[in-house]
């Protein structure tokens, strides 16, 4: 990504400064990555074939392999849908127009520079745990919202960064995590994995006291990083010194010309629409556990594309702000399938002796035995696997088949194996900028502008997860899983 593509083009006046230390490093690491990392859907090809290889080096035959590929290709339709949509959901939330309002007065908030990066980062994250595609989206408006101060100088790379803290420090560990929705809803899991782990809900996951005391100290780890790394003097470089225009213009929506148009402009559809999901949601509240009724993914959003609706006000405005959505989604249509490709070739694929690729890594990882030795390894192999697979839902596809036949050969509780895999998938956030995409779109800079940033939290918040998934993994009891009949 060039600036010219994401509209940054170097300040006339912009002070100049050398980075030093780990700035420099990291700079080095982001240069290096936007000149040899190829595409994410390149490198999901790439996997598709590495794991054919791996499986015809395993005995099984190519038709086998061929046959898996094909019959496997679309087996995650639904989740799929689902995953685009939860980025949908969030970019149009955070574009409405009282969303827009709440941001322009959270602006005015903080007092000095640093606050104003540790305040992004902390609203960020805390966002996150409701949506992480309205977190990215709503990070960078109101990061554009701060940088319009004129009475504060605020280093505007350092307010890109806090605001994609959200996706690289906490994001799955909050209800729109992609695997703990997975685990949670039987219809979208692949029948191979639902027979190892069956269903298991967001009270097993998410909601534990350890994965929430977990989410707690990343955040206080990453507010402080933020503050401290923030540049100060000479060195802050602000939205005027890196060329960001940051004049929004808001979208027109053409004046209606026919009688035809009346209902797209009117409010009373979007209002009727929200009282029947509010009626449907009160429903389900009355007659399920609280925990079941968060825990479905279709009703997680349905209610956030219909309070979507509702704030936007007409239809016209709203289906605006879905077409703006949509490219966004792009990444996730068409890799999805061709993880859900690998996912089949790795358990349905067999080899000699009749054993998958898939059975063979989850024997090694029985290896490994219990408690913290097992819950290190699966966290670090998550955060490299990570690294070429940018993808939270397609990825816990592929790994957890064979992590989770290996979490139950060994005891370990499978609510919290869900959990290690989800705060060591966002680490290789801050590495990878797959992800930042999106908020690059809002920013209008490179990703190489932020990673400076996100790989000094990367140094601080590996060392921690480890510790954590550790020492908090040795509070959990084994509890077998609850299979269909």
């Amino acid at each position: 990504m060039t600036s010219t593509e994401t509209g940054a083009q170097p300040g006339k006046n912009a002070p100049t400064s050398t980075e030093t230390g780990l700035a420099r490093v990291a700079q080095a690491l982001a240069r290096w990555t936007e000149k040899w990392f190829p595409d994410a859907y390149v490198v999901a090809l790439a996997g598709v074939v590495i794991v054919a290889v791996a499986a015809l080096v395993n005995g099984s035959s190519p038709r086998t392999v061929a046959t898996a590929f094909g019959d496997g290709f679309w087996d995650l339709t639904a989740f799929t849908l689902q995953m685009a949509m939860v980025v949908l959901t969030g970019y149009v939330i955070a574009t409405s127009p009282p969303v827009a309002r709440l941001i322009d007065r959270l602006a005015t908030v903080p007092r000095s520079a640093a606050g104003a990066v540790s305040f992004v980062a902390l609203l960020a994250m805390s966002i996150s745990f409701l949506n992480w595609g309205l977190s990215l989206v709503f990070g960078g408006l109101l990061a554009r919202a701060i940088a319009r101060r004129t009475d504060l100088r605020v280093d505007y790379r350092a307010l890109g960064a806090a605001a994609f803290m959200g996706l690289g420090a906490v994001w799955a560990l909050g209800i729109s995590s992609s695997a703990a929705q997975l685990q949670a809803t039987a219809a979208s899991l692949p029948p191979a994995l639902l027979k190892i782990t069956g269903v298991l809900d967001f009270g097993t996951t998410i909601f534990t006291w350890q994965s929430l005391l977990m989410c707690a100290i990343i955040m206080v780890l990453t507010v402080v990083i933020a503050h401290f790394s923030a540049p100060k003097g000479a060195a802050v470089k602000s939205a005027r010194d890196m060329g960001v225009d940051l004049d929004d213009q808001p979208a027109e929506v053409a004046p209606r010309s026919r009688p035809g148009e009346w209902l797209e402009y009117s409010r009373i559809l979007p209002i009727l629409a929200g009282v029947l999901t509010l009626g449907w949601l009160l429903a389900q509240l009355a007659a399920k556990p609280i925990l079941t009724v968060v825990s479905s993914l279709n009703g997680y959003l349905l209610v956030f594309l219909m309070l979507g609706l509702v704030l936007h006000g007409t239809p016209r405005k709203f289906l605006q702000a879905v077409s703006l959505a949509v490219p966004a989604t792009a990444g996730i249509l068409v890799q999805f399938p061709l993880y859900a490709a690998m996912a089949a070739i790795l358990t349905k694929a067999k080899g000699r002796g009749g054993h998958t690729v898939s059975e063979h890594l989850a024997e090694f990882f029985t290896d490994i035995g219990g408690g913290g030795a097992f819950a290190v390894v699966i966290a670090l192999y998550t955060v490299v696997l990570g690294i070429f697979i940018p993808s939270g839902g397609g990825k816990w596809l592929v790994e957890a088949p064979y992590v989770m036949q290996a979490s139950t050969d060994v005891h370990m509780n499978l609510g919290w194996t869900v959990q290690i895999y989800n705060v060591a998938e966002a680490l290789p956030n801050l590495i990878n900028p797959f992800f930042m995409l999106p908020l690059l779109a809002v920013l209008r800079l490179r990703a190489r502008d932020l990673v400076g940033f996100t790989f000094l939290q990367f140094l601080f918040h590996l060392p921690v997860v480890l510790l954590l998934v550790w020492l908090l993994g040795k509070t959990f009891e084994y509890v077998p899983p609850i299979l269909p009949s």
